[in-house]
């Protein structure tokens, strides 16, 4: 494993030991087909497109957003901006207007590069339209443009020269390599600043745990706006010299394909995507003998999951690996000595340079076995919030600790066992949704009053997102037409899959909702029936 705490010297470390290795396997825009890259190729090319960065005139510390499905030319511009200390804003391609206008112009993004087109949204329109709005983008690029002005490709055509290598050299462990925004309970989305160092030490600590090599074969389904992709997937494979075999999309059918033909030995995914796998028909057929690693990440495994897994795979040991956005990425994992029944009771233990502390309401240490808040302390913490010291004080504490907002008891022997999330977040197949955020988008539709969402239970997503709206007197609405409103604003995932019409929320004593009592009183049976209704 490799020592390096820059991504330009670690990239260059790498190449030098395995430049003639295979690194990426995956989609490539500009070519229109499936691409494999060596260690030594994907190195030039990432020369290349910090070259085209430097000859638009970005330099260390300015900001470029990237929007793209999981693509060789992803990351390219990401290793791309590395190099120069260029600042890449994690966009996730689902994301819409809403999303767009708040974090391109919260992170002061000088460029932006965007699918040209993805799940049927036309970005080239959208920014036309758009750009007035966000004064700080000089630029936008697309993969796929119509207009070859546009391209991404124009990055690939300025030369590599010393101005590039003086830049590199100005790249420091510290320097913020990643702004990657994860919404809050106010609504307002957070963007965390991860730096090189801290995404680094992040896989580190996760290759130390599963004792990874260039022998190992990683899947990544994972989009790479998220650690579990940037750093659980892509920094770990890296720093072991080990092969990805990326993939734009997850579908089941597909993901047992690449299992079957790459040889994959390490594979985490949300437990949505384990449940999708082992029921579709062609498992039967898939060599299972090389998966060593499967991981579970994003959630509690379920018991009877958790024994599917190891009865299908003989030869793998399975684990836990619990992280925030945060952290940079894994800050828990099950040691792989773990029996299956400790899998399905904890999260595991903390990794190599991360301390754990679980406190009470008033920030004090709490002896195993009572339930506070986690506190994590190490390397991979992030540096704080983009431009929000308010926010970055209430959750990177004094002494390095960092508030993960989950609520957990340890074990004598250090194992932490999640309980529960103070904060009002759900994972919806695999990606947080913070209901607060809809909420106010649905209380800027004209026929609504209020709407408090919470998440509930679903057999195939983990969670989905349930909303009670109450409407303005005299107004009307269907649950159709909302949706549809909150589609129109918002990344698909974070649409509310049900929307129930109350004449009242109830209340706290302060005037807040009672999310709490909602939870309560509601069943399954409540939920039939949701028909338009009329405001009283």
């Amino acid at each position: 494993m490799f020592n390096e705490t820059t991504y330009p010297q670690l990239l260059a470390a790498v190449t030098q030991a395995h430049g003639r290795r295979t690194f990426l396997e995956a989609a490539s825009a500009l070519q229109g087909q499936r691409v494999t890259l060596t260690y030594a190729t994907f190195e030039r090319q990432s020369r290349r497109v910090a070259a085209g960065l430097l000859a638009l005139g970005l330099r260390r510390g300015d900001r470029m957003a990237i929007a793209a499905p999981n693509q060789i030319e992803w990351l390219e511009l990401f290793f791309g901006a590395a190099r120069i200390g260029v600042i890449v804003v994690t966009l996730n391609v689902r994301y819409r207007e809403s999303e767009l206008d708040y974090m391109l112009n919260q992170s002061g993004a000088r460029l932006v590069v965007s699918a040209a087109h993805s799940g049927g949204f036309d970005f080239e329109h959208f920014y036309a339209g758009f750009h007035a709005r966000i004064p700080t983008v000089e630029r936008v690029l697309f993969l796929g443009a119509s207009n070859p002005h546009d391209s991404y490709a124009t990055l690939l055509t300025h030369p590599v020269d010393d101005q590039l290598t003086l830049e590199e050299q100005k790249v420091g462990p510290d320097d913020p390599a990643v702004i990657l925004y994860t919404s809050g309970t106010t609504g307002r989305p957070k963007g965390a600043v991860l730096t090189h160092c801290s995404l680094i030490a992040s896989g580190r600590a996760q290759v130390l745990n599963y004792g990874s090599t260039e022998e190992d074969v990683y899947m990544g389904l994972m989009p790479l706006n998220h650690v579990g992709g940037i750093t659980c997937t892509i920094t770990a494979a890296l720093l072991a010299g080990s092969a990805v075999i990326l993939e734009d999309a997850f579908s089941p059918g597909r993901a047992l394909e690449v299992l079957n033909e790459h040889g994959v030995t390490t594979f985490g995914g949300v437990p949505t995507m384990w449940k999708l796998m082992l029921a579709h028909e062609s498992i039967a057929r898939v060599n299972k003998e090389t998966l060593r690693f499967p991981i579970i990440g994003g959630a509690n495994v379920e018991p009877a999951l958790a024994r599917q897994i190891v009865d299908t795979f003989p030869n793998a040991r399975l684990t836990n690996l619990y992280g925030l956005s945060e952290s940079s990425g894994a800050a828990v994992i099950s040691p792989v000595t773990d029996s299956l029944e400790a899998v399905a009771r904890s999260i595991g233990l903390p990794l190599a340079g991360v301390e754990a502390r679980v406190v009470d309401a008033d920030g004090t240490a709490l002896p195993p076995g009572q339930e506070g808040e986690l506190q994590l302390r190490g390397s991979g913490v992030a540096a704080g919030y983009w431009q929000m010291p308010k926010e970055t004080t209430e959750t990177f504490l004094p002494g390095g600790w960092l508030a993960t907002g989950d609520m957990v008891s340890q074990e004598p022997d250090g194992h932490l066992l999640l309980r529960g999330r103070r904060k009002e977040m759900f994972i919806q197949g695999g990606y947080n949704v913070y209901p607060v955020e809809i909420e106010n988008v649905l209380a800027a539709h004209p026929a609504v009053a209020m709407a408090a969402g919470i998440g509930i239970p679903d057999a195939v997503l983990g969670e989905v997102g349930c909303y009670y709206v109450t409407l303005r007197p005299g107004k009307a609405s269907t649950e159709a037409e909302l949706i549809d409103h909150c589609g129109a604003k918002l990344a698909d995932y974070k649409v509310p899959r049900r929307i129930v019409f109350t004449p009242e929320l109830p209340l706290t004593p302060s005037g807040k909702i009672a999310k709490a009592e909602l939870r309560e009183r509601i069943t399954p049976t409540s939920l039939i029936g949701r028909r338009p209704v009329q405001g009283t």
